[in-house]
């Protein structure tokens, strides 16, 4: 017996994601079909060692608005691969994989961690992860409403004090 898929979400350029299995509730992701692979902007990134295997910790600031809000996280490294960013440059970056979550559906997504701390989006979807699961409505933003801020709602404590 065939699986049922479930239908595509409709997202627009832009939404709010949760990575549930990073203990991000939310996050505001760039969604770029032009892109190959998700990328995760992360902060003070350390690859080290656990039972024999590269792991990484890193921080996540999800609200670029709130700065002073920083998730410390740790993940396995899958993988390492070569990606060209859009200016042309290669790094090679490490990979874990996690699961994301998007209009009440999860699934699991392989997202590369680098700085992204000049670009507008802590977050970038790629075609691999929407593949198969979401359409994209290119002049849509945040379809998928605008709850993110909702899931940090002691976002303003301590703003002026971390500044």
């Amino acid at each position: 017996m065939r699986e049922e898929k479930p239908e595509p979400v409709i997202v627009g350029w832009r939404e709010w994601v949760a990575l549930p299995g990073l203990g991000v509730p939310a996050i505001k992701a760039k969604v770029d079909s032009g892109a190959r692979s998700s990328s995760l902007h992360t902060l003070d990134m350390e690859v080290f060692q656990r039972d024999g295997a590269d792991w990484v910790r890193f921080h996540v600031q999800p609200l670029r608005k709130y700065p002073h809000i920083i998730l410390e996280r740790e993940a396995p490294v899958v993988e390492y691969r070569n990606v060209r960013d859009s200016g042309g440059r290669t790094t090679r970056r490490p990979y874990i994989r996690t699961t994301l979550e998007m209009s009440g559906q999860r699934w699991e997504i392989d997202l590369n961690l680098t700085e992204r701390g000049d670009l507008l989006f802590p977050m970038l979807l790629g075609r691999v992860a929407l593949e198969d699961r979401c359409r994209i409505e290119p002049t849509g933003s945040y379809l998928l409403g605008r709850w993110g801020w909702k899931k940090y709602p002691d976002r303003k404590k301590n703003k002026d004090a971390a500044q």
